[in-house]
C-alpha cells in the first residue's frame, strides 16, 4: 500500500499521534500545531472583517552569522539546531520576516504551552485596570473553594509572581506524581486505570502549602497560572475563551480564531493551553513592546506594562529555581525581563515557545518550536543569543 500525503508529509501515519505521545518527537512536529485534534478547546473568535497579509520573505536573514558562545553561527542554522516549526519577526510594528517549516502556514495555530501564562496575565491586568481585581486579596476571595488549599492565605499578586508557597515540582517526565495528576486533570494525559477522574479546580483543591511562607522566592509552578484563570473569570463573570475574545484578541485586531484547551468541566488551562498563528502571538508583543496600545485604541492599562517590564521584588529571581539560566533576570506578572541594556523581555513555554520583545531595537520575535526536550538551557540560551543578534540585524 502506498503512502498517504499524511505520512509522506510527516514522516508516520496520522494514526500513531495519540493522547500517550502527543509531546514526543516526531509526533510533536504534528501535534503542536493541532491540538484540537487530542484534546477539548474553547474558541476565541478573531476580529471580523479583517484579513491576513501576505507573507513576508526574509532570505537574507537567514544567512546572517552571530557568536553562540565559542563559535560563529548562521541564523537558519540556529532555527534547525532549536527545532523551529515558525519564526515571526516585527520591527517598529511591521512584519519584516515570516518563516515556517515544511506543512507550517500562516493560518496554521500551534500551542503555547507555558506562554500562556504571560496572556493570561495580560487579561488579569485589563481586569485590574478595571477595578474588578485587587492584587492584594486572597485567592478565596474569587475562588472560594480553594480556601483549604495552599492558596487558602496566597495573594493574587503571589500568585501572578510564581511567590505561592507550594508543595508542588514541575517534574515533566515522571510519569508519576503530582504533575502527571496536574496533566491528566488537564486532559493533557491519558487517564490513569483505576484512578478517579480529576477537574482542574479538583485537583487545585488538593495541593498543600510549602514549608516557606508566601511572597518569598520564586518558585515556578504552572497551577499557579490555572488558579490566575480561575480568578479572571469569576471576577469577570464571564467564561474565560469569552473574555479573551473580548478583552483582547478582537481589540487586538487579531486575525484568525485561537483556541485554548479545556477540562472535562470546561476551566480552561490558562497556564498553558493557549494555541493561536504565529503572527497573532506577535501581535501581542507589539501591544506590549507598544505599551498597551494595538489597532488604535488602548488594551491594557499603560501602568500594568511598565509594571510588568521593569517591576520587581528584589531578590525574589535570584533566590529562586531558575536564576541559572538567565543570571540578572527578574519576573513579573508571568512575564520575564532580561535586565540587559535592551530592556528585553520575553514570555517562555517549553519545547521551544517564545515571545521576546525588544523595545531598544523596537523589534518583536514570536517563535514556535517542538524540541525534543521539554526543558533545555542550551536551547533557551541559545533563543536567547538569536534573538539579540536578529535584534542587531533588522
Amino acid at each position: 500500500m502506498s503512502s498517504s500525503t499524511f505520512e509522506t508529509n510527516y514522516g508516520f501515519p496520522r494514526s500513531d499521534v495519540r493522547l500517550g505521545n502527543w509531546r514526543q518527537a516526531p509526533w510533536s512536529a504534528w501535534s503542536f500545531r493541532h491540538v484540537s485534534e487530542l484534546i477539548p478547546t474553547a474558541r476565541i473568535t478573531a476580529t471580523p472583517g479583517l484579513t491576513e497579509e501576505p507573507a513576508v520573505d526574509a532570505p537574507d536573514l537567514l544567512g546572517q552569522e552571530f557568536s553562540l558562545g565559542a563559535e560563529n553561527i548562521t541564523v537558519a542554522d540556529a532555527l534547525q539546531k532549536t527545532s523551529t516549526d515558525a519564526l515571526v519577526v516585527m520591527k517598529s510594528g511591521r512584519v519584516v520576516a515570516d518563516i515556517y517549516a515544511p506543512n507550517f502556514t500562516p493560518r496554521s495555530r500551534h500551542i503555547l504551552f507555558s506562554a500562556s501564562k504571560s496572556v493570561t496575565a495580560i487579561i488579569a491586568g485589563i481586569l485590574h485596570g478595571d477595578g474588578v481585581i485587587d492584587l492584594e486579596e486572597t485567592v478565596p476571595r474569587y475562588v472560594p473553594e480553594l480556601k483549604s488549599s495552599a492558596y487558602a492565605d496566597a495573594l493574587v499578586r503571589d500568585v501572578l509572581d510564581m511567590r505561592v508557597s507550594l508543595d508542588f515540582e514541575e517534574t515533566y517526565q515522571d510519569p508519576r506524581g503530582d504533575f502527571a495528576r496536574y496533566r491528566r486533570a488537564g486532559l493533557l494525559e491519558p487517564a490513569k486505570p483505576g484512578a478517579t477522574a480529576e477537574t482542574l479546580i479538583d485537583f487545585l483543591c488538593s495541593l498543600k502549602k510549602g514549608a516557606k511562607e508566601h511572597n518569598g522566592p520564586f518558585h515556578y509552578a504552572s497551577p499557579n497560572s490555572d488558579v490566575l484563570g480561575l480568578i479572571v473569570e469569576r471576577a469577570s463573570g464571564q467564561r474565560f475563551a469569552d473574555l479573551v475574545t473580548a478583552r483582547l484578541w478582537q481589540p487586538l485586531g487579531a486575525r484568525q480564531d485561537a483556541y485554548v484547551t479545556v477540562d472535562a468541566a470546561g476551566s480552561a488551562r490558562a497556564g498553558g493551553g493557549f494555541c493561536m498563528t504565529p503572527r497573532d502571538l506577535a501581535r501581542i508583543g507589539e501591544m506590549m513592546r507598544s505599551g498597551g496600545h494595538a489597532n488604535g485604541r488602548r488594551i491594557v492599562p499603560e501602568e500594568w506594562v511598565r509594571d510588568t517590564v521593569t517591576g520587581t521584588a528584589a531578590g525574589a529571581w535570584s533566590a529562586g529555581t531558575l536564576a541559572e539560566w538567565l543570571p540578572g533576570g527578574r519576573y513579573r506578572n508571568k512575564w520575564y525581563q532580561t535586565r540587559a541594556t535592551s530592556n528585553a523581555f520575553f514570555a517562555l513555554g517549553i519545547h521551544g515557545q517564545w515571545l521576546y520583545v525588544d523595545p531598544r531595537a523596537e523589534m518583536v520575535a514570536a517563535k514556535f518550536s517542538s524540541q525534543p526536550l521539554p526543558v533545555c538551557n542550551d536551547m533557551k540560551r541559545c533563543n536567547l543569543a538569536l534573538f539579540g543578534a536578529i535584534a542587531n540585524i533588522v
